[in-house]
């Protein structure tokens, strides 16, 4: 049998699963029984799941307002309020806030974007043409000739790979 969820405030069996869509992007969260009665969730009229997500990860002294933007001003109440942020320094200056947020909705806190496959292939293209080429350039050097011969060969190689990707 599967593990059962748990719930994000206390950790029991999660019972309650909300999902909410804002702006395209899905946010869940699971709560036992007794954290669903707590926080109001059988009373939809007064229920807010970004409440939820901004209580359920943060510490007593930063719901307190101990964090501030510096540049902005900003503090985790303005961003409960409004949902969103007041500037880009907003996200390092509640960083503590954002990791967990983030950590139990995406697989990490970094996003490290994707490369297109054909531009990873033409890339890989031109660090071995680069390598080749100082090969070529030490075999010389070295009067290794057969091997310059190699070099030679192999970059004339790359280069009409090089030439057939780029008419793709």
């Amino acid at each position: 049998m599967a593990n059962p969820l748990k719930c994000d405030l206390c950790s029991k069996p999660a019972t309650v699963h909300l999902t909410q869509i804002l702006d395209n992007k899905v946010h869940k969260v699971d709560l036992c029984e007794e954290c669903a009665q707590a926080k109001g969730v059988t009373d939809p009229s007064g229920f807010s799941l970004a409440d939820l997500l901004l209580k359920a990860s943060l510490s007593p002294d930063l719901a307190a307002g101990g964090v501030r933007c510096e540049q902005c001003g900003f503090t985790p109440n303005d961003f409960k309020k409004h949902g969103r942020f007041g500037c880009p320094a907003c996200y390092g200056a509640f960083k503590g806030i954002l990791d967990p947020m983030l950590d139990g909705m995406h697989k990490g806190t970094v996003h490290s974007g994707k490369v297109p496959q054909r531009a990873l292939e033409r890339k890989t293209l031109y660090d071995r043409l680069t390598r080749l080429e100082g090969d070529l350039t030490e075999a010389i050097k070295a009067e290794r000739y057969e091997d310059a011969a190699r070099c030679r060969d192999e970059i004339n190689q790359v280069k009409q790979a090089v030439g057939q990707k780029a008419q793709i």
